[in-house]
């Protein structure tokens, strides 16, 4: 593959996957939730190798460096080459998915919890918040 010049930041999180589509890509730009060095970039910021780059999509949030250009979009095997993933385990979705309580539910339509109902409700429960 030849030397890029210039890619920008859009086309070059679209191309690595980290959105879906190009356009999308220079949403996440335009409102503020790829920086460098803390600061926001416009959607037509030059990609540079070495660059360490701050993605914030919905509650996940994640940290690349920039390893090769890529212009065009590959599969998702290849396009792990080109970027490496500084995201501490502490933030990444299934370290936390690890700590969130597990939610009981009642199917609608069965009415209140019996007495022995609540007591299994009780025992499936201990120890949770302590």
């Amino acid at each position: 593959m030849q030397e890029l010049e210039k890619l920008r930041i859009d086309k070059y999180l679209w191309a690595i996957r980290a959105f879906k589509t190009r356009s999308v890509s220079a949403e996440a730009c335009k409102a503020g939730r790829i920086k460098l060095n803390g600061q926001n970039l416009k959607a037509s910021h030059a990609v540079k190798i070495g660059e360490v780059y701050t993605l914030q999509k919905g509650s996940d949030k994640k940290i690349i460096q920039v390893v090769g250009l890529l212009d065009r979009r590959v599969d998702a095997k290849t396009a792990v080459n080109f970027y490496k993933d500084l995201t501490p385990v502490e933030d990444t979705p299934a370290y936390k998915s690890m700590f969130q309580s597990p939610t009981l539910s009642r199917d609608r339509g069965t009415g209140r919890p019996t007495k022995r109902d609540r007591r299994e409700i009780d025992d499936l429960q201990e120890g949770w918040f302590e």
